[in-house]
């Protein structure tokens, strides 16, 4: 039978992604590239598989029931890339690294400078995200985490628990009274996220007591959160390397005690026998072991 694998992928990127332009993205195409490519499928195998909901769209009953078995097609896909890549003997070639925001924009610079100056064959795609990616999916080849992964095929390597202190501006601890203790925090302003449950837990293992009232401003872009701290706006969390290296804020508490963060770094076991990703991975944790960490902040 003549089957297109891209009209597939563009199927099942679609169905996940919701909508044609969320599913272009994703797949780096244009939007009527992709649209085509469903369509096409769409008249190869004579089956409406979407109906357009606003500005979404909906599966099919025939859709749904197709879903699946391209769902196993793409993990068939994803494993042969794994299993090719992981027999490369070679260092020159690309390779993915994905980590927090904060550490995308403060650690690694540094690193990947060092890392280029060493090895100038590879070249290196950084995905700065809060969320996880998906490393059986080839959506990154390596990652750094905070928690250790429970999938079966990752490799995951402890290399040390960071330290994240909460910092304000010095305008605006002289503003709340210039807390001595975390009981004095009970009226300031802290930044949140959208899912703040992790943050509140936080502040009540430290035995700072704060209802809803003190998360008058929400970002999810921890980077951006920063800035809003460097500005006076109110208080927030980051890493001690960071926040003590910057000079217009201080600890919100001098005695406040330190959130404990685990770093680990996770590859795919199949990866990992690729000595382009073996050569990065093991750079990597003789990098990020290293206490203190080079820092240096653009202005």
């Amino acid at each position: 039978m003549k089957f297109d694998w891209n009209r597939a992928r563009a199927f099942l990127v679609t169905a996940e992604e919701g909508s044609l332009s969320a599913a272009a993205r994703a797949l780096g195409m244009t939007q009527p590239t992709l649209s085509r490519q469903v369509d096409a499928l769409e008249d190869e195998l004579s089956l409406i598989l979407f109906e357009r909901a606003g500005r979404g769209l909906i599966l099919t009953p025939n859709g749904l029931e197709l879903l699946e078995h391209v769902r196993g097609m793409g993990e068939a896909a994803s494993r042969l890339s794994r299993a090719a890549s992981g027999q490369s003997q070679t260092i020159e070639g690309s390779i993915c690294i994905a980590a927090s925001e904060v550490y995308s924009a403060f650690l690694l610079p540094p690193i990947i400078e060092k890392l280029r100056q060493e090895y100038p064959g590879i070249s290196i795609e950084i995905v700065a995200s809060n969320t996880s990616s998906d490393l059986l999916r080839r959506e990154a080849d390596i990652a750094i985490r905070h928690v250790a992964s429970s999938q079966q095929d990752l490799i995951a390597k402890k290399i040390r628990d960071d330290e994240a202190y909460f910092y304000a501006t010095h305008d605006y601890r002289a503003m709340v009274g210039n807390p001595q203790t975390v009981a004095d925090l009970q009226n300031a302003d802290f930044l949140a996220f959208a899912n703040n449950e992790p943050m509140v837990n936080m502040l009540g293992v430290l035995g700072v007591d704060v209802t809803k009232n003190n998360f008058p401003i929400v970002c999810d872009n921890h980077i951006v959160q920063w800035q809003l701290v460097k500005q006076g706006v109110g208080i927030g969390g980051i890493s001690q390397i960071i926040g003590d290296a910057e000079p217009s804020v201080c600890r919100i508490v001098p005695d406040m005690g330190p959130i404990v963060i685990p770093m680990w770094l996770v590859t795919h076991r199949e990866l990992n026998k690729s000595k382009r990703v073996r050569t990065v991975f093991d750079f990597l944790i003789a990098e990020l072991s290293r206490r203190p960490l080079a820092f240096t902040e653009t202005r």
